[in-house]
């Protein structure tokens, strides 16, 4: 099989997390850079990656990588591309994102016309054609462009990989599934210990450590936009890709994740979610404040998204429930709590400093995923389980 080139963006400070799904999956890591990961494959590395990584944002295969100062430069340098490798006579294709960041060419308006103009002028050489119908399947292509350095690739996932499926209700202020993917992996979590979310809103954590226990590939209830592509990419090699991904399960294990929320409605949604995932019976989830949070049980996780207070009327609110979980961190002092929140003030609230904190961008907000380091349990805790 020939190789490609392929990008993977992710949410800005997960770039490692990312890495290594990537190379786990035994592909090459070419670059990493703020917000994505490339790296090579054959054609089966579509299918693979769309189905496998839970930290990807979408996986675009790489047509070309060039300097580009002026808009002639990237007409020509963009016509010279191989477009009829993956674009076919009645192929849809439109340029449906452009970003310029630290670059001469900066009109993302203009970026997508000249590049359109330049691939139509390619295909229409190499197809004998004047007029492209585009009544086939779509090939969106997306071009970044950093200090000049200009990056384009096809769409190969169509929906952003963040949307598994499964989650059909959601919370006031959802957490992606990506990034909730990414911040368990982050973790020492495993499927032995038990995990909380106190707010738990519409449930992504606890389903997505239900996933990655279980071994649930993150791209089994969803289509991609690329299982279209006949002209390029076999149907088998789709099929391998799920053959490969229902051998991986893990049935008949039982894990102990629960998740809380306040708002019984709430509830009600993150356990529809969580059967739509197929993951209903691993978790338990129940209205209660976290203020009434307790557990009998030792060397557990609390991994959690608490309200940012973004709105005005909720800020006041904020200090009496960052020292309620600080009073958790009493209670449960054998735990290890990771909280991701753009509160400043967090540490002050819950009477601890972090052992390590990483900056995060939630969407356009940045936020701090704190680490409090629970004690190591004891060999004989793992043989107890």
């Amino acid at each position: 099989m020939s190789q490609y080139e392929y990008i993977a963006p992710c949410h800005f400070g997960l770039e490692s997390v990312l890495k290594k799904e990537i190379s786990d999956l035994g592909y090459e890591i070419t670059r990493v850079e703020d917000g994505k990961v490339c790296f090579t494959g054959d054609e089966g590395a579509i299918c693979r990656a769309n189905l496998f990584l839970r930290t990807a944002e979408r996986v675009l295969l790489q047509i070309g990588r060039f300097q580009a100062q002026t808009f002639d430069e990237l007409f020509e340098k963009t016509k010279k591309l191989e477009w009829e490798q993956f674009i076919p006579k009645d192929g849809k294709f439109w340029v449906t994102k452009a970003a310029s960041i630290r670059s001469k060419l900066f009109s993302p308006s203009d970026i997508q016309s000249i590049m359109k103009k330049a691939i139509v002028e390619r295909l229409k050489t190499q197809y004998h054609i004047t007029w492209f119908e585009e009544t086939g399947n779509s090939y969106p292509i997306r071009v970044s462009i950093l200090k000049d350095e200009v990056t384009i690739g096809i769409d190969t996932s169509g929906e952003s990989l963040h949307k598994r499926g499964y989650r059909k209700l959601t919370s006031k202020a959802p957490i992606k599934e990506t990034l909730a993917a990414a911040l368990i992996l982050l973790t020492p979590w495993n499927r032995d210990r038990i995990l909380v979310d106190p707010f738990c809103g519409s449930g992504t954590f606890p389903i997505e450590a239900a996933l990655i226990g279980a071994h649930i590939a993150p791209g089994m209830n969803r289509e991609f936009l690329a299982e279209q592509w006949k002209n390029f990419l076999p149907k088998k090699l789709w099929y391998a890709a799920v053959e490969e991904a229902n051998d991986q399960i893990i049935h008949n294990i039982k894990m102990n994740l629960q998740g809380f929320d306040i708002d019984g409605e709430v509830i009600q949604a993150a356990r529809q979610n969580a059967q739509l995932a197929g993951v209903a019976d691993q978790i338990h989830f129940q209205q209660r404040p976290v203020s009434e949070l307790y557990s009998n049980k030792k060397y557990g996780f609390i991994l959690t998204n608490p309200p940012y207070g973004e709105r005005i009327s909720e800020k006041d609110e904020l200090p009496k429930l960052y020292r309620e979980i600080g009073e958790i961190f009493q209670r449960l002092d054998t735990w290890s709590f990771f909280i991701i929140t753009s509160f400043e003030e967090v540490q002050h609230y819950l009477g601890r400093k972090s052992d390590r904190n990483r900056k995060i961008y939630n969407g356009m907000i940045k936020t701090y995923f704190y680490q409090f380091l629970g004690p190591r349990p004891p060999k004989k805790f793992y043989s107890e389980q």
